[in-house]
Parts: structure tokens; sequence; C-alpha cells
């Protein structure tokens, strides 16, 4: 099981819009975004896609077309970038019901989600007292490696 990287790669695509508009830039394209991230320019688009939904983000067709910031980064929190990004719960039970005949089947379910939902509203709690221009001083300031 692989760790899912949508919240890191939709942080990593703000604070480089931001960045880049603090550089004097109106939009920033997804092939910019992408070349940053390391990835393909369609993931970039459709994470901007979700986060343009959420309201975090506008886009601009035709020409001068790109993306920029609905918010100022101050405003925007990991909170609304997970809640964008990041659909449903962070833990989920299995998919068909254990046999409830079975002492842990039938308990597991309601011992699992208790536990869970503390985790939930820990992360929620933490991600919601971290914005975006934090995430972006924080990357200024982190020490820059030899290639």
């Amino acid at each position: 099981m692989s760790a899912n990287s949508r919240l890191t790669i939709a942080a990593h695509a703000l604070a480089w819009i931001g960045l880049y508009q603090r550089q004097g830039h109106e939009v920033a394209t997804s092939e910019g975004i992408a070349a940053s991230a390391n990835t393909n320019p369609v993931v970039i688009r459709r994470l901007l896609g979700e986060l343009r939904k959420a309201g975090l983000v506008e886009s601009r067709r035709g020409a001068g077309a790109g993306w920029s910031l609905a918010r100022e980064l101050g405003s925007i929190t990991l909170l609304d970038v997970y809640e964008a990004v990041e659909p449903g719960p962070l833990f989920a039970m299995h998919r068909t019901t254990p046999d409830q005949g079975c002492v842990v089947g039938h308990g597991i379910q309601p011992a699992m989600q208790d536990i869970y939902q503390d985790i939930e509203e820990t992360l929620r709690r933490e991600l919601a007292g971290v914005t975006l221009e934090k995430v972006l001083r924080d990357v200024l300031a982190a020490p820059r490696q030899a290639p």
C-alpha cells in the first residue's frame, strides 16, 4: 500500500502559483507547475480543477491562459486543500460486513470507527492550523542541496 500524494502535490501547486504571482506574473501554466513537481501536466490540471471547484484557484482560457489564486495564501489552509482533493473519510471499513457471529467480526467496526474518528478530528485540527503562506515560507527557508 502506498501513500497518497494528492495533498502534497496540490499544496505544491498552490505555493508555486503564489510565488509565481509574487514575482509579477498574472497566471501560471500547468506545464510550469508540473515541471516543478516533476509530474505530468494532466495530473496538475486535474488537481487544479478540483481546487477551482473549491474556490481556491481560478483559470483563464484563451490568450494568456493559465491559473491564478482565487484567495491569498494566508487565507488558504491545508484543511481547505485537503477537503478539495481528498473527498471522503481518511480510513474506510471493510467492503463487506464482517462475520457478525464472530466476536471480532461483530466488534471490529465500532471499535475502529471510534479510533478513526479521533484521528480524523486531530488531522483536521492540525491541517486547519497551517496556511499556505506558512508552507511557502517554510519552502523558501529550506536549505538547498547541490544537484
